[in-house]
């Protein structure tokens, strides 16, 4: 293998390993009933809302995301590339370090975006949370 391959396979590896961070989590208003239950019974409750969310259905695909937004990012790099190498003369060369930059464009993107949670399930677990008492502000 050589170095540059090694390269590419260690920041892959990286870039993926970072895509298992925790996603966003909804931040409740200190309201009285967060005061009543406490930040353990609170954090639970998130939990067992997110799980309902996903039980019925609601649940986001971050891994579809990713998918969609490295192969976008290859096919374009691949076509820039071609482009850009056939005015030096190395289209083919052109095209595939195109598409090796354009996948990893791609795969950047798409680590970012899959933390983002799915509005449909944003929605649904803040409908959860307010049914039982809490109000939600926010998401991070």
């Amino acid at each position: 293998m050589s170095n540059n391959l090694r390269r590419v396979a260690f920041f892959m590896s990286t870039l993926f390993l970072f895509a298992g961070c925790a996603m966003q989590r909804p931040v409740l208003y200190p309201n009285s009933q967060l005061k009543a239950v406490g930040e353990t019974v609170a954090k639970q409750d998130i939990d067992l809302c997110i799980d309902l969310a996903a039980s019925s259905g609601v649940k986001t695909k971050p891994g579809k995301r990713l998918v969609g937004t490295t192969a976008t990012g290859s096919v374009s790099g691949a076509a820039i590339g071609s482009a850009a190498g056939a005015v030096a003369g190395h289209a083919g060369r052109g095209a595939a370090s195109g598409a090796a930059g354009g996948a990893a464009g791609g795969i950047v993107w798409g680590l970012f975006r899959a933390k983002e949670v799915d509005p449909i399930q944003k929605r649904f677990v803040e409908e959860c949370l307010r049914s039982k008492g809490y109000n939600v502000i926010g998401w991070k």
